[in-house]
Parts: C-alpha cells; sequence; structure tokens
C-alpha cells in the first residue's frame, strides 16, 4: 500500500447510482475511502429485467460480502449455456459456474433487484447521507488538487463540489463522458431490435439453463431469474426476443426503452413451436414487454482525464450477448479498487485502473459487436444456411469449443485463469 501524501478528507465522488457506482461505492467503504453517490432519480426502484452475473463478478460480490445466501434471493444459479437452432436441434452448450468447474457460480438475477440488494447494504454501510438522490453529476473540473463536480438537484439549484477524484458511472447518456470526449461519436445502432419481457413457466433442459433459439439475426434468448414455485412448478422466465434489420436510417422510434403490445411484434415469432418450448405462448404470456434496440458506442482511448475517470457502461457500453455489462462493471469497481490501494486516491491510481483494462475492455465492446458467443450461429448460418440435422457436420465439436473459450479469454472468466488469480482485494486491505 502507498501512503497518501498528505491527510486530504475529500472523498472521491461517484456520479451514478446503478450497479457499477454502488459496487464502488461499497469497495471504498471497504478499503476505507470516504465517498459520496451522486443519483439523478429521487428514488431508486427495482426496475429492469434479468441479467447474467458472471464468476469473476459474482467472486467481487462474494468478497464484499454477498454469499450465495443472499444472491438466491434475487436469482438462481445458473446450469447451463445452450444455443439450439431454428429446427429444435443443439447446436453447442456447456455447463456453467460451478457445474464448469469455477470455484464461484453464475447467477442469473433480476437486474433491479440486484441494483437494490447493494443500495440497502450501501445505505448500511456508509450512511444514509452518501447516497445523494435527486442529485445529477453534469460535468466537472480539474483542479490543481483534486476535481470539482457541478451537480444539479431536482429543485434547480447547481452544486460545485470538491473531491479527491471523480468517478462517472452515470450509462450510457454520461455527461462525464460527454465532456471527457467532446468529438466521440453517437451511439451505434447495428440494426438488432430487441423485446424483453418475463413470463410464468417451466424451466427447460437442466432447470436453470440460458437458451439462445434461431439464427444470429432472428432469435430467442430465455433464462429463468428466479427458483420454481414449489407449488405451481413455474419460475420467472426471462426472455429476449430479437431480429436485425436495416439500420441505414438509424433509430427512429424515438424512445430507447419504451412499452410495447405483444402484437407488435409476435408475428416475426408465429410457429416457433416446439415439444420442450411454445416462443408465442411465452411471449403472449409477459404482463409487460419493452422494446429496446441495441446499442453501443465506439471506444475511447481512454477512460481517464486527469482526476476524473469512467466506469461501466459510461465507459464501455456494450451489445448485451456475452452477460457480461453488469459483470465488468463490478469488476471494474474492484479493479479500481486495488488501483487505489497500490496508489492512494491520485490520479495515478486512475491510471493504473486506465491501463489494465481500457485496451482490453473496448476490444470486448467490438467483439460484442461482432456478436460474441452468439457468433457460433453466424457460422451456422453461413456453412448450411441454419437447417442441419448433425452439429458436428458443420462445426465441429473442437471448433466450438474453441471459439468459446477464445470468447471467455476476452471477457475475463476463463475457468484455470480466474481460478487461479488471488483475490483483486485483499482481506483487510486499507488505503493509508
Amino acid at each position: 500500500m502507498t501512503d497518501s501524501p498528505d491527510m486530504d478528507t475529500r472523498p472521491v465522488l461517484i456520479a451514478g447510482g446503478g450497479i457499477g457506482g454502488i459496487a464502488l461505492a461499497l469497495t471504498l467503504h471497504q478499503i476505507g475511502v470516504p465517498c459520496i453517490v451522486f443519483e439523478a432519480v429521487p428514488e431508486l426502484q427495482p426496475l429492469g429485467v434479468g441479467i447474467n452475473l458472471q464468476p469473476n463478478a459474482v467472486r467481487e460480490l462474494y468478497d464484499l460480502g454477498f454469499d450465495g445466501n443472499l444472491l438466491d434471493t434475487i436469482g438462481i444459479q445458473a446450469r447451463e449455456w445452450a444455443l439450439v437452432g431454428r429446427n429444435g436441434n443443439d447446436i453447442y452448450a456447456e455447463p456453467r459456474g460451478l457445474l464448469a468447474g469455477y470455484r464461484w457460480p453464475q447467477y442469473s438475477v433480476h437486474r433491479g433487484q440486484l441494483q437494490m440488494l447493494l443500495y440497502r447494504a450501501a445505505l448500511e454501510r456508509l450512511g444514509a447521507d452518501a447516497i445523494r438522490l435527486g442529485h445529477k453529476v453534469s460535468g466537472y473540473r480539474n483542479d490543481a488538487a483534486g476535481v470539482t463536480a457541478f451537480v444539479d438537484t431536482r429543485d434547480g439549484r447547481r452544486l460545485e463540489v470538491e473531491g479527491r477524484l471523480l468517478v462517472a458511472a452515470d450509462g450510457l447518456h454520461s455527461a462525464v463522458r460527454a465532456q471527457m470526449h467532446p468529438a466521440q461519436p453517437p451511439i451505434q445502432w447495428g440494426g438488432a431490435i430487441l423485446w424483453r419481457g418475463t413470463t410464468q413457466g417451466v424451466p427447460i433442459r437442466s432447470g436453470a439453463s440460458f437458451v439462445g433459439v434461431g439464427s444470429l439475426r432472428h432469435r430467442v434468448v430465455l433464462y429463468p431469474i428466479s427458483p420454481p414455485d414449489p407449488a405451481t412448478g413455474l419460475a420467472t422466465i426471462n426472455w429476449i426476443a430479437e431480429i436485425t434489420v436495416d439500420n441505414a436510417k438509424g433509430w427512429t422510434q424515438g424512445d430507447w426503452n419504451r412499452r410495447v403490445a405483444v402484437d407488435d411484434f409476435i408475428h416475426h415469432f408465429e410457429g416457433w413451436n416446439y415439444d420442450w418450448l411454445d416462443v408465442p405462448a411465452m411471449l403472449r404470456g409477459a404482463s409487460e414487454v419493452f422494446e429496446y434496440p441495441m446499442i453501443d458506442r465506439d471506444p475511447v482511448p481512454s477512460w481517464v482525464d486527469g482526476s476524473v475517470a469512467l466506469l461501466g457502461d459510461a465507459a464501455h457500453v456494450m451489445y448485451p450477448v456475452g452477460s457480461n455489462g453488469a459483470s465488468q462493471a463490478i469488476v471494474d469497481a474492484r479493479v479500481l479498487g486495488a488501483a487505489m490501494l497500490a496508489h492512494g486516491m491520485t490520479p495515478a491510481a486512475l491510471q493504473a485502473y486506465d491501463d489494465k483494462l481500457c485496451a482490453d475492455i473496448s476490444a470486448l465492446v467490438l467483439r460484442n459487436r461482432g456478436a460474441g458467443p452468439f457468433g457460433i450461429l453466424g457460422l451456422v448460418d453461413e456453412r448450411c444456411g441454419g437447417v442441419f440435422d448433425d452439429i458436428d457436420q458443420v462445426i465441429p465439436a473442437a471448433e466450438r469449443e474453441a471459439f468459446m473459450a477464445r470468447y471467455k479469454a476476452a471477457a475475463g472468466f476463463a475457468i484455470e485463469t480466474l481460478n487461479a488469480a488471488p483475490p483483486t482485494i485483499a482481506p483487510g486491505a486499507r488505503v493509508r
């Protein structure tokens, strides 16, 4: 550990109270660094649908005190990841989490419930004054020995808050990123449209399987995010229906997230009936459905400007094809905490964090833009038009396994590497 150069008690300022921002606040509390979180919304609510937490992120949550008993209250441990062709034949399947040999499970959880779990822990550990709702960070100024954040309140005030560092975890539309990189290209949409919802249904395959059905440009993904109800046998099934269209005119719907009727899109999936899954019935079973464009941003060369750093989606919003958006935000927070242990609450810590993650995760953003692990479906489309009886005649097992191994390595959750790695933050470590 490196001693801080003085007794400056100004906190680290965090823009954004989402999963990444709260994970960072909990990490800083763990290592003895004071912080304040500014969140624009006046009240946090458990919004969103299902996400997957990869073992590399679950490991970090365990080290923050969120064990399996707690995570079991907001989701279930995933057992399988599988791709199935439009004709119902398996393309690829592998065990996940503990069954795959990881020391930590993979979890399928409700995103909003995860955020609220972290938020409640932050209130308990840091105190209510450390998380200021209804406060939006709209910009910053690097000073000689720190940073000033410009904070807009919901009652129309503009505050200037001084801190040692500012970390922006303020998402896709990050004001801090826009100031740091004013010439960044606009949001990138590749043509994929997602419809997302949850339906009560009987879990398929292993009972805790992530299953993708269809082709690269036309598919449905589903996985349970709750255990089955003992009385009915029904679990909450999270699903995503997706098609890819011509994106030459850009996204024309206006909203990035809007509620729609199932009848607006179900015609794309009529006839998708299997003896183990009735896709139209699953889609119609949702109480509400939301439409999203699949979007990301071009990577930037650095996440750091002096005493300011980007984290989570503000740094690297990516296509949700590898189930690693929220996972990477959690890992970001832990890596940044480790950098502060090594370098103190200084710009050098931010630079060390940037050096460790920016290039590799920027490459992952582009890899996900190229379909990530779903790229196997593209190979099937190219080689047989998506119709096959024996997948080994289309893509040999060794080629499928090598494809997935490369993705896991790029995304930071290769089994042997993760299992052998020391803790990101050693127990009891504190910034002095």
